[in-house]
């Protein structure tokens, strides 16, 4: 495995001409974007784009990427305008901008490949342009899961690895063009577990977090015989870590039971502190500094009723740190946590927002929210419990309101996964490193 010190990893950077570490975060329309994305929509967004898993014998059975329209003001508000499909089926599962926004990553948990879409070019028409199949002969590992930009660069998070399938894995480090540099390995000593999920970082304190979930034997499994299997229940991620950004070096492993997924970080300026969800113990955990300055991971509050495991799957928190949205899989509900004490956050307000119910986004203003149904193809409900969809709704503070639905499974497009955010007014050509590095510096 090749390991870079610190002084390579700074090289690397300076080399690409790209922004330093130590800019001021650049916070993306959407909520969960990395802070090195630069470009961001200023008003109302004109897509969806939706990365969708493959159903064999629905429509041409690949992974595709399909743009849906959601500004109102379109005559094709509500529908779906393109799909691009990518010739195989590979669990499509997560995505992620460049930091110059001009491509979108997206990747399979099952055949380990990482499709690169052109939205520059033409924001509402997403263009194929690369399928990077290294991962697992550059670093050994497989199960590409999260995608988040680095100036000039792409850290990859994967899930599993090519021994024997189960969660000790690691991180790829790519430039922008898909060029492969280096790999981290999720440390296995100090009370690590080896095992990963998401990242999420904190540039003024060079912080970066990572979550844990597990590996490709059990989310390649059914859900129900995952549940049954007492020696596959112990197969699940159990920590959260802390690195050194610029070292890319682990500095503290946080116990947090259950399987730590999605990370956020509060945007509001000033505040230091992220949150987490645990999928199997439906737990919310701060991570902040205490009295002395040391970092630290406390339960903080309840979702639902965890004997019942409605498995919160994905998170969103607003632009000024005060709410949280937290989606439970299990029983389809769609929740709002104040947040504005982050030491005891308070369940608010909660619908059902589908039978079954993955991802949510929202806009910059939180107007808007955004909810696909699918988990992973194995973990799906079964019979008239198996939704497939998108569904946008509005947000006035106190209640969700549909306002429209695509029926993936109707519109033969498969199982609706992750979903970013496009607009028109970020067609562009190429963006050169100078010009973004310049963009980062005015925020």
């Amino acid at each position: 495995m090749i390991r870079f010190n610190r002084a390579m990893f700074y090289a690397a950077f300076v080399c690409a001409g790209a922004v330093s570490l130590d800019v001021p975060q650049a916070y993306g329309d959407e909520t969960c974007n990395s802070p090195y994305v630069t470009k961001l929509i200023k008003g109302q967004e004109d897509y969806v784009y939706v990365w969708a898993l493959g159903v064999e014998g629905l429509g041409d059975g690949s992974d595709k990427m399909v743009t849906v329209d959601v500004n109102p003001r379109s005559k094709n508000y509500g529908k779906a305008i393109q799909r691009v499909s990518v010739g195989s089926r590979g669990e499509a599962h997560h995505m992620g901008f460049t930091d110059d926004r001009r491509f979108l990553w997206a990747g399979g948990l099952e055949n380990s490949r990482i499709h690169v879409f052109d939205i520059a070019t033409d924001p509402g028409r997403p263009r194929l342009v690369n399928t990077i199949t290294n991962l697992a002969e550059k670093t050994g590992y497989v199960g590409p899961h999260t995608y988040y930009a680095l100036p000039g660069r792409m850290l990859v998070q994967a899930l599993s690895n090519t021994r024997d399938k189960g969660g000790v894995t690691g991180m790829a480090l790519y430039n922008n063009k898909g060029d492969f540099i280096t790999s981290y390995a999720m440390p296995v000593d100090n009370g690590g577990d080896g095992y990963g999920y998401d990242l999420a970082v904190n540039p003024r304190k060079n912080m970066l977090l990572t979550s844990s979930f597990t590996g490709y034997n059990n989310y390649m499994r059914s859900l129900g015989e995952v549940v049954k299997d007492p020696e596959a229940m112990k197969r699940f991620g159990n920590t959260m870590l802390l690195w050194d950004l610029k070292a890319m070096k682990p500095q503290k492993v946080f116990s947090v039971p259950g399987a730590p997924l999605e990370i956020r970080w509060s945007l509001k300026p000033g505040d230091n502190w992220a949150v987490a969800a645990t999928a199997l113990t439906s737990k919310i955990w701060l991570v902040k500094q205490d009295a002395k300055g040391e970092w630290q991971a406390k339960d903080v509050a309840t979702i639902g009723d965890p004997t019942k495991i409605p498995l919160p799957v994905d998170i969103s928190i607003t632009r000024d740190g005060r709410g949280l949205w937290v989606n439970t899989f299990m029983d389809g509900k769609t929740r709002y946590f104040d947040l504005s004490n982050p030491e005891a956050p308070k369940q608010t307000y909660e619908k059902q927002t589908g039978k079954q119910v993955n991802m949510i986004s929202q806009s910059w203003d939180g107007k808007r929210v955004y909810i696909t149904s699918s988990l992973l193809a194995n973990w799906d409900k079964g019979g008239a419990d198996n939704e497939q969809f998108l569904r946008g709704f509005t947000w006035n503070g106190k209640e969700l309101k549909q306002v429209f639905e695509v029926d993936f499974t109707a519109e033969k497009l498969g199982r609706a996964h992750h979903m970013k955010l496009g607009s028109k007014a970020l067609r562009t050509a190429y963006t050169r490193p100078e010009t973004s590095r310049q963009l980062a510096l005015n925020r």
